[in-house]
């Protein structure tokens, strides 16, 4: 009977693509018929067939027993087709494979040919089970008379040992002989097997050392070089005597040797296996980089591509040498290959030095500068007269980047910059200006980067202070960028940066009134809540220091412009009050009070003579003259200026010590869900009274059940409901009223409990007996050395370099003393900042503007000081009273 054959199988598939399926079906129940049957070599025409549509996707699992006797037949050609389907079709989960065992025993001690086909198929099947069982046998052909058949036996060995590693240790002795075998194809199989089991283990491989470097430095095949060469990578840094007796035939070869395979895993083993290091290896690693930039102007990106990578790893030990090829380094950032673009972003990223990293950041930054953009921002405009400009006028037109690239691009500039606290950088002003710079041409999300980059220059760099605050006055008057805040790429972050800048050190703005306006935008209102929040702190910080300043030049013309201030900032502090965000709303509520303060006191202030003095006359009647300004512009720059913020040691916190008595795992507001134990020494809430005696006193009818039992605690009323004791005198009363209210009052302003607003505090009947303090005015303003209200400031012209000083050690607590080893031979940079306890006790300068007056002859008698009120109270009388009122009061 005629049959399909598998090339009829495939010519009836290339005829029906329209209708695969139906065909495909329709071939599988000839097949299924085909195979059952018992002429063995239709048999294995139906296991070829079946082998040719597992290739194609369709499961042929059913037909594994079918597959084993094809695989059992005598003849070679039927052998062949069964070790095929064994091969394509079976894997661990084969349930048939059990079966196998003797039937593979039996065909690896066959005739050569049935040996070969029978190595092959095993490499691919072989199981733990299998590989245990067939170990020894495998183990014995490695001595086979036929180079090929040790060859392929070596090379199934690796196979068997990656399932059972005892094969290896078994086995160890016969590889290493065959190192030395006759035929060179076996070597290099033997060569193979080693290089892959020398990267899991390399340490016992060290014996083969010697016959490795004899095969090195006779043998001419290059790719049985590789391997050696590989090997000795993964050999040299557990022996470092290889490292000296490799040198010599590893330079050699990177010389002599056109085999670009060859020579790159010659440089490849010099940089892992530590032949580098030490005089011995300059000459090498010249070798080596000389080879490698000849790789980068090579047309092949392959070569481009692992030239940079080799490269990143000999930075580290000879940044000089991969230096000199800078320019060709650079150049490969403008590949058009998004993979040697990244490679090369490490190579330089790694290269940056105090002399090149301006250079290599301008580079870099290019890039990010589309070619299509017509103009710079506004800020970088403006500031590009005097400082390196950072972007080229022309940028060079650059493959399409995408935003992943981008975001790459700005990370790797300031990781460039900030590495070691900013040791690399020279110039604090030309890296402010490049941050700028990235907040407008990034178009990616790194503002939160750039923010607290800003910050951090900022905060550490004093030189640099007056600088920072300039270009935040750039950014935070830039619309465009307050009206593109939000959108994705804006960098919104960097207006937190500019306002907190600006806030913090408002002493460097040239005219502060002028800022306002920018800080109390409307547009303001549509940004993150944590910028508002932000804003309204720097505009009051503004406000207080320009108001401060004002006050020691008052003029009547002033009046106005600070009430028109004053104005702006309450009614947009009124916005924000409204707020949904809780931070913006407090912090707009808090300032808010405090201008209206301000705002009262002004429309109250009597204008007076502009030499700082009222009329003489009235000194007769006040003996301290009232100022010309309103007293109240003294009042918000202290609350902001007690402190000068300064970069925070890393240790900082975990030098504070914990204080005594505090336990972190406590909870603050214990559970109320939690049972009440019964206390003999409570009753409901309330402590059980003592006598004078010091005995307790027995509770009262109220809570003792029946049978002379107290009542549980969740059973009695609280205090407030119990009526008054019976035996409880008049004073034990008011002062149980007295505890009542105050505890009422400090749980009003508690959130874990909810009080009736209605309640009032207690009425004092006796209004004598309040004390009567004297508040005192306002503290006088600090002198000025140079009144600085309405002239700007001129930037000074630097006339030589800036010496910036990065204070890299930071604040430590009180107390602790920094242990790092920089801060001994650390230049002091700045003056010691008097603690905010010094600034307290340390009286204010008296203002030249102000009389001082002496006291009257009449008043030498009364003291400076007026003696503390001695409060006595009124006890009830008994035999010890007297004894407590002459210990509360002596003198009575």
């Amino acid at each position: 009977m005629w049959e399909r054959t598998l090339q009829d199988l495939i010519r009836g598939l290339r005829a029906n693509k329209n209708d695969e399926v139906k065909f495909i079906s329709q071939a599988n129940e000839e097949i299924r018929r085909e195979i059952k049957s018992k002429d063995m070599e239709l048999k294995a025409g139906a296991v070829m067939k079946l082998t040719y549509l597992d290739m194609l996707g369709y499961d042929m699992s059913w037909a594994s027993f079918y597959v084993i006797e094809v695989m059992s037949s005598s003849k070679i050609h039927l052998k062949t087709v069964g070790y095929l389907a064994a091969v394509q079709s079976f894997n661990e989960d084969t349930d048939v494979l059990m079966l196998t065992t003797n039937l593979l025993k039996k065909d690896l001690s066959s005739s050569p040919a049935d040996a070969s086909v029978t190595l092959n198929g095993v490499s691919h099947i072989v199981t733990t089970d299998l590989a245990r069982d067939l170990s020894p046998e495998l183990i014995a052909m490695l001595n086979h008379s036929r180079p090929h058949i040790r060859k392929r036996a070596i090379l199934t060995l690796y196979k068997v040992c990656e399932k059972y590693p005892d094969a290896l240790r078994q086995s160890m002795s016969r590889i290493q002989e065959r190192l030395d075998d006759p035929d060179p194809g076996v070597v290099s199989a033997t060569i193979n097997v080693v290089c892959e089991l020398a990267r899991r283990n390399s340490q016992d491989y060290l014996p083969l050392a010697p016959q490795l470097f004899h095969l090195l430095t006779t043998s001419s095949n290059n790719w049985m070089l590789i391997k050696i060469v590989k090997v000795f990578g993964s050999l040299s840094p557990h022996e470092p005597r290889l490292v000296k007796k490799l040198q010599p035939p590893i330079t050699d070869l990177i010389s002599t040797t056109s085999a670009i395979s060859l020579l790159y895993e010659c440089v490849h083993t010099c940089i892992i296996g530590n032949m580098l290091q030490g005089p011995s290896g300059l000459s090498l690693a010249r070798s080596c980089v000389s080879k490698l930039a000849a790789f980068l102007q090579d047309a092949d990106q392959n070569l481009k591509y692992i030239a940079l990578l080799a490269m990143v790893k000999i930075v580290p030990t000879h940044p000089e040498l991969v230096a000199e090829h800078q320019d060709t380094i650079l150049a490969s950032v403008d590949d058009d290959d998004i993979s040697i673009r990244m490679r090369a972003l490490d190579l330089v990223t790694a290269l940056v030095t105090r002399d090149n990293l301006q250079s290599i950041v301008q580079q870099v930054l290019s890039h990010l500068v589309q070619p299509d953009s017509s103009s710079m921002p506004s800020a970088v405009q403006s500031l590009s007269q005097h400082i390196v400009p950072s972007v080229p006028s022309k940028p060079p037109s650059a493959p399409s980047q995408s935003s992943a690239y981008r975001l790459v691009l700005s990370q790797r500039i300031m990781t460039m910059c900030s590495s070691s606290t900013y040791d690399n950088i020279t110039d604090f002003e030309w890296y402010l200006s490049v941050l700028v710079d990235l907040a407008y041409v990034s178009n990616v999300d790194v503002g939160a980067q750039i923010r607290d980059q800003l910050v951090d220059v900022a905060g550490r760099v004093r030189a640099a202070r007056a600088y920072s605050v300039k270009l935040m006055v750039k950014i935070l008057s830039d619309t465009t960028l307050l009206l593109n805040a939000g959108q994705p790429g804006s960098c919104s972050e960097v207006l937190w940066a500019a306002a907190w800048i600006c806030g913090e050190y408002c002493d460097e703005l040239l005219a502060p009134e002028e800022l306002l306006p920018y800080l109390l935008h409307p547009g303001v209102a549509s940004l993150d809540p944590e910028i508002i929040a932000v804003y309204i702190q720097a505009a009051s910080k503004i406000f207080g220091y320009w108001a401060t300043e004002a006050a020691q030049q008052w003029t009547h013309d002033l009046l106005e412009k600070v009430k028109s201030a004053v104005e702006t900032m309450i009614e947009q502090m009124e916005e924000f009050v409204s707020s949904p965000h809780i931070e913006v709303q407090e912090r707009a509520a808090n300032i808010l009070q405090l201008f209206t303060f301000v705002k009262h006191d002004i429309a109250s202030h009597r204008a007076g003579a502009e030499n700082g003095y009222t009329d003489t006359a009235s000194f007769a009647f006040d003996p301290v003259a009232e100022p010309t300004y309103p007293k109240s512009l003294y009042l918000i720059h202290p609350l902001f200026s007690s402190y000068e913020l300064g970069p925070v040691a890393p240790t900082a916190q975990e030098s504070v010590p914990i204080p005594d008595g505090l336990d972190l795992d406590a909870w603050i507001v214990p559970s109320m869900q939690e049972p009440l134990d019964n206390d003999d020494d409570e009753v409901a809430g309330r402590k059980v009274k003592k006598s004078k005696k010091g005995k307790e006193k027995e509770p009262s009818n109220r809570t003792k059940a029946k049978g002379g039992k107290k009542k549980r605690k969740e059973d009695s009323p609280p205090t407030e409901l119990i009526p008054d004791e019976p035996d409880e005198t008049a004073e034990e009363r008011a002062e149980r009223e007295r505890l009542k209210a105050e505890r009422l009052e400090r749980m009003r302003d508690d959130p874990y409990y909810i009080t009736d607003d209605r309640s009032q505090k207690p009425a004092v009947d006796d209004v004598d007996s309040i004390p009567v303090v004297r508040l005192d005015e306002l503290p006088p303003a600090p002198l000025k050395e140079e009144p600085r209200l309405f002239a700007l400031r001129a930037s000074a012209s630097r006339s030589g370099p800036h010496r910036f000083v990065v204070e890299k050690e930071g604040e430590m607590p009180e107390g602790v003393v920094s242990t790092s080893p920089r801060q001994e031979s650390a230049p002091v940079s700045r003056q010691q900042t008097p603690s905010l306890f010094e600034r307290i006790l340390t009286p204010p300068p008296t203002l030249p503007s102000f009389h001082q007056y002496e006291v009257p002859e009449e008043d030498h008698t009364r003291a400076s000081t007026p003696e503390p009120i001695k409060v006595t109270r009124v006890k009830k009388k008994g035999p010890s009273s007297a004894k407590k009122k002459r210990a509360v009061n002596p003198d009575s």
